[in-house]
């Protein structure tokens, strides 16, 4: 009896031991990427550092595809790293985790959104504020992971992720786990300007572009109880726009509807991807009111106000929204479940990654294309 006692505890022991070891092996990846600016997504087999202390291990079930996706694997914003994964609105359930977690158990929905980590010491970091961290913000593709050897981060088109359990969202089991992902990315850099400029019953609200982002700010906006303007340069969203709430909407390639819009609003939300004229929403500003940019144009189309005309529109503010932190993240998807308040989606399958770039670049999308990555093989 003894000898089979002994023979157990051993490989019981040699169990906990390869257990251990597995914990702090890389984690073998796979997800679609792009090998240059110019070329279409294909496989791309990869790792993910090992699953940490105070780390968990996510299976992606969705992806969202937003706009900045497509400029930074185009090269619009500068150089980029090749291979590179992308995809910062991130949902799937916990199937790992370090021993030192309590945010997280095995099962649970996880979300991740634009950054995997940051140092947690500094002023803004102490103040919820991660994505101005003082030491770097690690981005969560296409940036040096100065905590794990620098190695490039890769994203959310793929089947896991590797992330600190302080920058993974809770996600209730009973949210529309499908039109989750966007909100960590569409939803919080909409959220977080509006909540900043106390928006609120009765405010007059403008909303540039009606994209992935532009709808959100209206859903979001409308909630809060403001009066929301939309405008666009298509008519094929008018009627979208009026159906979520919206009480005007204006194409602003149509003249006579810009008429008259001087002095009308207290905040006006720009996320326009593309070359605009910002002097054009300043003026449409009431003396106090607020001009805030959430949308970055690629380098060469990026518009800039005379600042000569700010003199002679005094009292409008001009401001820009990044992301938010992780608190307010949590908080604005804690809100948006306890309000209903979902993006409008396509779900896809990996395979129709390149169709969905081209019809992003083209405003071809209602509103925001969600890749299901479990279509992967």
């Amino acid at each position: 009896m003894k000898p089979l006692l002994s023979r157990l505890f051993a490989a019981m022991a040699l169990l906990a031991t390869s257990q251990f070891m597995m914990a702090g092996e890389p984690v073998p990846s796979k997800g679609y990427a792009l090998f240059s600016k110019d070329g279409d997504f294909q496989p791309y087999a990869f790792e993910r550092h090992a699953v940490g202390e105070h780390d968990v291990l996510i299976d992606i079930y969705y992806a969202g595809i937003c706009h900045s996706d497509i400029h930074h694997v185009h090269e619009d914003w500068g150089p980029s790293h090749y291979p590179q994964v992308p995809g910062h609105e991130i949902v799937g359930r916990v199937s790992q985790v370090g021993e030192g977690v309590t945010k997280f158990k095995v099962g649970d929905f996880a979300g991740v959104g634009c950054m995997v980590n940051a140092c947690g010491e500094c002023e803004y970091c102490e103040k919820g504020m991660e994505q101005f961290c003082q030491k770097g913000t690690v981005f969560t593709y296409g940036a040096k992971d100065h905590y794990h050897g620098d190695v490039i981060t890769q994203g959310g088109y793929s089947n896991n992720i590797v992330v600190s359990e302080d920058f993974a969202i809770t996600v209730p089991e009973n949210a529309p786990i499908e039109k989750v992902a966007p909100l960590f990315c569409a939803g919080i850099t909409t959220y977080s300007p509006l909540k900043a400029t106390n928006v609120g019953p009765g405010d007059s609200v403008a909303v540039a572009g009606f994209g992935g982002l532009g709808h959100m700010a209206v859903k979001y906006a409308i909630d809060m109880g403001a009066d929301v303007t939309v405008f666009d340069i298509t008519e094929d969203k008018r009627q979208d726009a009026l159906d979520m709430g919206a009480v005007k909407y204006v194409n602003v390639r149509n003249p006579e509807e810009l008429k008259g819009l001087k002095d009308s609003f207290r905040v006006i939300i720009s996320t326009i991807p593309a070359n605009y004229d910002p002097s054009m929403y300043l003026n449409m500003l009431e003396m106090g009111g607020e001009l805030v940019i959430v949308g970055i144009p690629a380098n060469e189309e990026r518009p800039s106000i005379d600042i000569g005309s700010l003199v002679f529109m005094s009292q409008r503010k001009v401001s820009g929204s990044l992301i938010g932190g992780i608190p307010e993240t949590q908080e604005m998807l804690d809100y948006s479940v306890a309000q209903n308040l979902y993006p409008d989606v396509e779900v896809i399958s990996v395979d129709q990654i390149d169709e969905a770039y081209r019809k992003v670049l083209e405003g071809d999308v209602k509103f925001r294309y969600v890749i299901d990555m479990r279509t992967m093989e």
